[in-house]
């Protein structure tokens, strides 16, 4: 499988690799006619996703966790106490089909980490409610993400961060709009 950034010309930092500067401006010699500032943005982008995704996958197979199943639980997480949802809110808040909610739930649930009930009166509800072991296993690996993307940001005072927050968020609230999803 080829990695779509370094296909698009953004190739990761690696020896050997260039910089945005750099690839800015070689296709700036070989192409003038194109805008090149966005290099210096969506390659530092792309570079950072790539190493957070790396080092976000390693954290979830340390702790024998898919992304799916970490998804489908911090959903159930974080809904509070009892820690319950119907199948179409999980479907919902995941941003997933309801198929796809079916699979992770079943998934999930033969491992232990969650219960399925039909609600009382409502017999084509489903009820999915978190075990107390998928409550251990989802505060263990939550609790390990976010400690690990804390100390990734040592590097920025807290002003950047907030900063850099904002910048991000408008960034994605105006490529949400005019981007069109897929799947």
């Amino acid at each position: 499988m080829t990695d779509p950034v370094a296909d698009a010309g953004y190739p990761l930092d690696q020896p050997g690799s260039m910089s945005a500067e750099e690839i800015a401006a070689a296709w700036r010699a070989e192409r003038p006619d194109l805008p090149v500032d966005s290099i210096s943005v969506i390659t530092p982008l792309w570079r950072i996703g790539k190493l957070l995704a790396d080092d976000r996958r390693r954290l979830l197979v340390d702790h024998d966790m898919d992304p799916a199943t970490l998804d489908l639980l911090s959903t159930l997480r974080r809904a509070g106490p009892p820690y319950r949802l119907a199948t179409r809110e999980l479907a919902d808040r995941s941003l997933v089909t309801a198929g796809a909610i079916s699979q992770r739930v079943a998934r999930a649930e033969q491992r232990g980490l969650v219960t399925r009930t039909n609600a009382g009166g409502r017999p084509r509800t489903v009820l999915v409610t978190l075990t107390p072991l998928g409550f251990e296993r989802v505060d263990a690996v939550v609790g390990d993400i976010l400690r690990r993307e804390h100390d990734c940001l040592t590097s920025l005072s807290q002003p950047q961060r907030t900063q850099l927050a904002e910048l991000l968020g408008t960034l994605l609230t105006d490529l949400s709009d005019r981007i069109p999803r897929t799947g």
